[in-house]
């Protein structure tokens, strides 16, 4: 038996790293997971890969319908929802002075319209059945797990736009934890600090990815990453299963009196990434 066992989850951006983790952790505890990603080909394989019973949306959020798709698909898949994570996303780094409106709201875009459009999407899914239950006099706890980083809660030079995306879905996810907890519905971030994924690996030349046609670099310059030791107290970034770990007790029977949270998973980490 799992403690998530019967559960339905979302996992958006779930192909790879934390996403990736996330729905492997989930699935192993019992629940059926619907893997989302831009990447359709990654998507599929990860759901292949992961064991438990899974599948799979793949599709840009930014979209104006994708968030509705995400949702049907859920509920043709499995009939229900119980969990949400909203974890997609990527960076688009540069200072203020030479950042162009396109990489501000692209960024926007991703870290809050998306999670946004998703749980409005999402709502009649989870608060009907809540709103039965009550009538029944009984407790279903539902779960809500937003996705922020450090650079959203503490800020982070270079990263005005993904610390403003990450920042907004603090706010959104204190005043839907007002609005939903008459539904029993936990709704909770977590401001990750520095995990080893495609987005913290090294600025090279093949660490790129494929939005809408264009390509995209991602990671951090090799001088940055030899200061990790210095910035975290653990003396480690973080690993995409460690990372998970605090995405699952969010998700889990143990997290029910929590809600409106920002869940720090740093490894002791108390600045932004460069301050």
């Amino acid at each position: 038996m799992g403690v998530l066992d019967d559960k339905v989850a979302i996992v958006t951006g779930s192909a790879r790293g934390i996403g990736r983790a996330t729905a492997e952790l989930l699935c192993e505890h019992g629940a059926k997971v619907l893997v989302n990603d831009l990447d359709a080909d990654a998507a599929r394989q990860t759901a292949s890969e992961i064991a438990g019973e899974t599948a799979v949306h793949a599709g840009d959020l930014t979209q104006e319908k994708a968030a509705d798709e995400l949702v049907r698909a859920t509920i043709d898949a499995f009939g229900r929802i119980d969990i949400i994570v909203n974890n997609a996303g990527y960076t688009l780094d540069a200072p203020v002075h030479k950042m162009s409106d396109d990489w501000f709201q692209r960024m926007l875009d991703i870290h809050t319209i998306a999670p946004f459009r998703v749980l409005r999407a999402a709502a009649p899914h989870l608060r009907e059945p809540a709103k039965q239950e009550k009538a029944q006099g009984i407790e279903v706890f539902r779960k809500v797990v937003n996705i922020s980083s450090i650079s959203g809660t503490m800020g982070n030079a270079g990263q005005a736009n993904y610390s403003a995306g990450k920042s907004a879905v603090v706010g959104l996810t204190k005043t839907l934890a007002k609005e939903w907890g008459q539904f029993k519905i936990n709704v909770n971030a977590v401001a990750f600090g520095w995990i080893e994924t495609r987005l913290t690996a090294a600025k090279v030349e093949g660490n790129t990815m494929e939005i809408a046609g264009e390509t995209v670099q991602l990671g951090i310059p090799e001088p940055m990453r030899a200061m990790a030791p210095m910035l975290i107290p653990l003396g480690r970034p973080g690993t995409a299963e460690e990372a998970a770990g605090g995405v699952f007790y969010l998700c889990s029977p143990w997290s029910n009196f929590v809600s409106g949270q920002v869940l720090n998973v740093t490894g002791g980490q108390l600045t932004g990434m460069t301050s």
